[in-house]
């Protein structure tokens, strides 16, 4: 009898286990159209064979991350390292700021809430890093320059300022007002993108997008809803930069081990691509044998001087987080791929493109190492909405020409599928090597910086003509608005019930004002309203905020 409840609960043991094992990873359906891509649709078809000098089975890790390039990222037997992205110093260095614990930790992997920052140094953007200075205590550190010039280190619950990558660093906490609106699964792995005044848009783990007018100052939260993409996914990890076209975001799905991604003409706003951004099996060598990692985690991105994502760097780790034991075989790093930048575009059009317009032209700029005139496949190059591109369709090229080392192609307008929402058209084709290549063009009719208004939740009293109504309303965006229009209602019934409504005068970038506005209707006290506050410019809304509240207490 003993034997047997011996093995019973030895079953027991076994069967949570394996529970536990296959909660750590599911397999997500990927829709049906993502199977029509190009290559070139997905983001994870960027991403180019890993660099290294030094090849080596010589070390720790499951079978399938041997051999590696050792000298890729940062690895030692001392430190498990996770996390990080890197920022290029005064003195030509690369500067890797990540985190990490000590190997033989009893806790093994789950010692990563008591990690240390680490300032690792390289001469080579791909490694091999080493420390060179410990910051301080934190956890999944991302690095950014604030207004002023001063450097800042994003850690889980706090930041660290240096006038110096090299000098001493004072730990502080962020301001954040989150204006009424719920904070998505918290404030932490925040991600940060510099706006074109220097000020930042930050996203939060949950999907919560953010704006500090200096990196440094108080950061007032803009949405109240995720902007990722509408699947049953397990969120974290996000990353958002801006280039000289539009902003980026990747965000990964921890459980289904996929990541997606997303763009943006304001940082505020997104829309979501098809396709993978990135996923197990991308750690590749030029001659194709695969570093297999587990799990690739906290990506972050180099940018060129255009704000090209020209290297993703990854936390990776070569079997589940909770086999990773003290003193074992198994461990984590961060791993350094490089990126396809994708081309340097311009549309030299004026008019708005429709889908009556007859031709494109889009100027191919040269750079260092690409020759548009004789690099290029002509006849595999498509242009047009994304929408179209990614899936094999778009405009084809009716013809070339040279102007200096740039060409400039005209593609016949049928089938661009631009719109008036439109704000990054596409290019996707292939070099006459086969390779693929990809580019974005800004559309030089459309306004990349507008007056972003957004509004508080509205504060009702009583008054002896009805009700009194306060809102108060921000304008986050870079340059000064017009004059717009507010209304204030509850939902009912699936009907919006209109109770005040106003304008809002114009308001100078970061400048706001309170407007008190008369209403109508009558509240029931203790009953929660789902309040509805719109600003509109015109006919067009440009700001909707909702919030369920008891009005009257």
């Amino acid at each position: 009898m003993q034997k047997n409840l011996f093995k019973l609960t030895l079953m027991g043991v076994m069967l949570l286990m394996s529970n536990f094992i296959f909660s750590q990873v599911t397999e997500r359906e990927r829709p049906k159209e993502w199977n029509q891509l190009t290559e070139g649709a997905r983001f994870m078809d960027r991403f180019l064979p890993m660099k290294g000098k030094v090849l080596s089975s010589d070390t720790w890790g499951a079978g399938c991350v041997r051999p590696r390039y050792v000298d890729n990222g940062i690895e030692d037997g001392i430190w498990s390292y996770w996390g990080g992205n890197i920022r290029k110093g005064e003195d030509g260095k690369y500067h890797l700021f990540v985190c990490g614990w000590l190997e033989c930790s009893p806790k093994g992997h789950m010692e990563w809430p008591n990690s240390y920052v680490f300032n690792a140094v390289s001469d080579n953007l791909t490694g091999p890093f080493k420390p060179v200075n410990i910051i301080g205590k934190g956890h999944n550190p991302e690095i950014f320059r604030a207004k002023d010039g001063r450097y800042v280190v994003y850690v889980i619950g706090g930041r660290y300022v240096s006038d110096d990558l090299n000098g001493k660093w004072k730990y502080g906490k962020f301001d954040f007002n989150a204006r009424d609106r719920r904070i998505i699964e918290g404030l932490s792995n925040l991600s940060f993108a510099q706006r074109e005044d220097s000020s930042y848009v930050m996203v939060c783990r949950g999907g919560g997008i953010w704006i500090s007018q200096d990196g440094l100052s108080e950061y007032n939260q803009l949405t109240d809803q995720r902007v990722y993409p509408d699947v049953d996914g397990r969120f974290e990890d996000p990353v958002i930069w801006r280039d000289h076209i539009q902003y980026h975001m990747i965000v990964n799905d921890w459980l289904g081990r996929i990541a997606f991604y997303l763009r943006s003409k304001d940082g505020v706003n997104w829309v979501v691509d098809p396709g993978e951004a990135y996923m197990p099996g991308i750690a590749i060598h030029e001659d194709g044998h695969a570093e297999d990692w587990f799990k690739y985690e906290r990506l972050k991105v180099y940018q060129d001087q255009y704000g090209r994502a020209i290297q993703a760097n990854f936390a990776v780790i070569d079997t589940l987080k909770h086999e990773d034991k003290p003193f074992d075989h198994h461990s984590s790093k961060n791993i350094s791929i490089p990126l396809n930048p994708g081309l340097l575009l311009t549309i030299l059009d004026k008019k708005p493109i429709t889908a009556g317009t007859k031709t494109i032209r889009v100027r191919v700029q040269a750079e260092e190492g690409f020759h548009p005139q004789t690099d290029m496949d002509i006849n595999s190059l498509r242009f047009g909405a994304s929408e179209e591109v990614n899936y094999g369709r778009g405009s084809k090229v009716l013809k070339t020409e040279n102007d200096g080392n740039d060409l400039i192609v005209t593609f016949e307008g049928k089938g661009n599928g631009i719109t008036e929402n439109e704000f990054a058209p596409k290019l996707i084709g292939k070099y006459k090597n086969g390779k693929m290549l990809y580019g974005y063009a800004r559309l030089p009719y459309i306004d990349y910086i507008e007056p972003i208004l957004s509004a508080r939740a509205p504060v009702f009293s009583a008054s002896g003509k009805g009700l009194i109504c306060d809102i108060e309303v921000q304008n986050f965006g870079q340059v000064s608005s017009q004059k717009a229009s507010i209304t204030i209602g509850y939902k009912k019934n699936g009907k919006t019930i209109k109770v005040a409504s106003g304008i809002v005068p114009p308001l100078k970038p970061y400048e706001k004002m309170t407007l008190q506005l008369s209403g109508k209707g009558v509240f029931e006290q203790g009953k929660e309203y789902e309040q509805v506050a719109t600003i509109y410019s015109g006919k067009k809304n440009i700001s909707t905020f909702y919030q369920k509240k008891k009005v009257v207490e």
